[in-house]
């Protein structure tokens, strides 16, 4: 069965000092293009990392998420100075540049612990202790989790799959069984150019030879013969069932059998001169353009 690029996936890793929370979040892309959105992963895991990622997921947009959380007496905020003291010399100017009210108030001592509570609660004043970058001691239980979020991922492509699964081959019964209804029309059109043929002698009229005339009759017709489309069509749909029944990967090969669909769809269409196969024409072009949304996401 096929697989979406697109998926989600999230484990925990419980460490010394806290928890590390790993996300993998895909889309469709035409490679493994693979980006980590985290300081915390050691140096010498990077290539390790990608290429876990790049050998089970195989290709996409594929970004790696790590969030520590601290639990504990590790969990301490820290007190930024800087900011603080920032914050503090611009409230004190504020008030000393108003009234002689203001100045008087802030000689009581009470003010300062009222104004400090609330620099405290300011933006970037209080800040969490950041993670370090995960040890070797701590990576077996990283390396762990990071696995169960592959899975995940594997997972959820799986399920989407089988959603794409069901809906383009859905549409390509869709386009076989318009193409039936061409096959049905198709006595109907020539005997409909034949007499746009006649009518167009009799205004004029000419009296062809009979021979000559079933010989030009004949040589126009087989200009508007859809006999190899049709064929051609079919096997382009048969071959579309097999790969995607039998491939694991089969994402960008499907891609490239509906535009040869495209094309055998497109020549129907011109050689058609009958409405009732012009508008059966439009479905498959419909059908097929909704095959090439849903394939671009096929792993």
């Amino acid at each position: 069965m096929i697989q979406s690029m697109t998926g989600y996936g999230k484990a925990t890793a419980t460490l010394k000092g806290g928890s590390l929370t790993i996300e993998i979040r895909t889309l469709n892309g035409k490679s493994a293009d693979i980006s980590i959105k985290s300081n915390l992963l050691p140096k010498d895991k990077d290539l390790e990392v990608r290429k876990r990622l790049a050998d089970r997921l195989v290709r996409g947009t594929i970004d790696l998420y790590l969030t520590y959380e601290a639990s504990g007496a590790d969990a301490a905020h820290t007190i930024n100075a800087d900011v603080f003291h920032s914050y503090w010399k611009s409230a004190v100017k504020a008030l000393d540049d108003e009234t002689v009210f203001t100045k008087t108030f802030l000689k009581d001592p009470g003010v300062g612990s009222i104004l400090a509570s609330g620099i405290i609660r300011l933006p970037d004043v209080v800040q969490a202790q950041k993670a370090d970058v995960i040890s070797d001691e701590e990576w077996p239980a990283v390396s762990a989790a990071l696995d169960s979020a592959i899975d995940a991922v594997c997972d959820y492509r799986a399920k989407e799959g089988e959603v794409l699964y069901r809906d383009v081959t859905s549409r390509v019964s869709n386009i076989l069984r318009f193409y039936d209804g061409v096959e049905a029309l198709e006595g109907e059109r020539i005997e409909t150019v034949k007499a746009k043929l006649t009518k167009a002698l009799d205004e004029l009229g000419a009296k062809p030879n009979p021979e000559r005339y079933e010989q030009e009759l004949i040589f126009y017709l087989e200009k508007y013969d859809i006999n190899e489309e049709k064929v051609r069509l079919r096997q382009h749909c048969r071959y579309f069932m097999d790969t995607i029944d039998s491939e694991p990967y089969p994402g960008k090969k499907l891609g490239f059998i509906i535009q040869e669909m495209g094309r055998e769809i497109n020549t129907t269409g011109s050689k058609a001169n009958h409405a009732g196969i012009q508008k059966l024409v439009v479905q498959m072009k419909d059908e097929l353009e909704k095959m090439r949304e849903q394939s671009m996401n096929v792993l």
